[in-house]
């Protein structure tokens, strides 16, 4: 594991794989790591293929410096940018997971020239305002506005502190709101018994991405981990298939 220190001061920790490009940039998910299944799964993948990877942790996540709590997207998506600007050379497949799906995205508008392909896994774009805030009755919203931050339950480990900060900030990242225009080979995939990301949201934006190469693939069975031997297998077909597209 090593660690690079960004223009706004935080200390983001990372493993990186050498080999041939395009590499893959894995993106985790709201207060997961990069020590996840998929992330290490597609690590040993992509050392069978000879194929640069890289794996990080967003500030305020896994052995990266900040708490967890003072983060926002902003902030995360300031520092996937940072961590691909200057750890891999040439284009690169993003390959997001859930809140990494929607920081890809926003690495793809942002830094368009960097990114080969796209590969999302369970995407929550706008989770903030169209998950958190709209599921919110008025009772906690208040509390929300006067007190800064409210703990909701979690099922995968403690409870996410939802600060003010997060749903303000999430609104100025919103994607799909706006034209989303993908010139690359794009892959979303999504399991139909997901219970945190709807088929709904998955179809919503499949059909709000622009472009000449999109497809939607649904696994029969899989929930948001997303982490089964045929889900992983799924994992890797799309990226290999982007890889195809791009060197054909």
């Amino acid at each position: 594991m090593n660690f690079l220190k960004t223009g706004s001061a935080r200390r983001l920790a990372y493993v990186q794989v050498a080999g041939k490009g395009p590499g893959v940039v894995f993106l985790g998910g709201f207060m997961s790591d990069m020590s996840g299944t998929k992330a290490l799964h597609l690590e040993s993948w992509c050392q069978a293929q000879g194929r640069s990877f890289l794996r990080f942790d967003y500030s305020g996540h896994g052995a990266s410096s900040e708490a967890f709590a003072d983060g926002c997207i902003g902030d995360w998506a300031e520092d996937a940018q940072a961590v691909i600007e200057t750890l891999t050379e040439g284009s690169q497949i993003l390959v997001g997971s859930s809140m990494g799906g929607w920081i890809s995205l926003l690495m793809s508008q942002r830094i368009s020239e960097r990114v080969a392909g796209l590969v999302t896994i369970a995407a929550a774009p706008d989770f903030t305002e169209d998950g958190f805030w709209a599921g919110f009755n008025e009772d906690t919203r208040k509390y929300l506005l006067q007190e800064g931050v409210v703990n909701i339950p979690s099922d995968y480990g403690d409870p996410y502190p939802i600060t003010k900060r997060l749903i303000e900030d999430g609104r100025a990242h919103l994607v799909l709101r706006t034209p989303l225009e993908l010139p690359f080979p794009v892959r979303l995939l999504q399991g139909d018994e997901d219970e945190d990301v709807s088929v709904q949201l998955a179809n919503r934006l499949f059909a709000h991405i622009k472009g000449l190469d999109v497809q939607l693939r649904l696994l029969k069975g899989a929930d948001h981990r997303f982490s089964t031997p045929n889900a992983l297998a799924l994992i890797e077909a799309a990226i290999a298939d982007v890889i195809e597209t791009i060197e054909n």
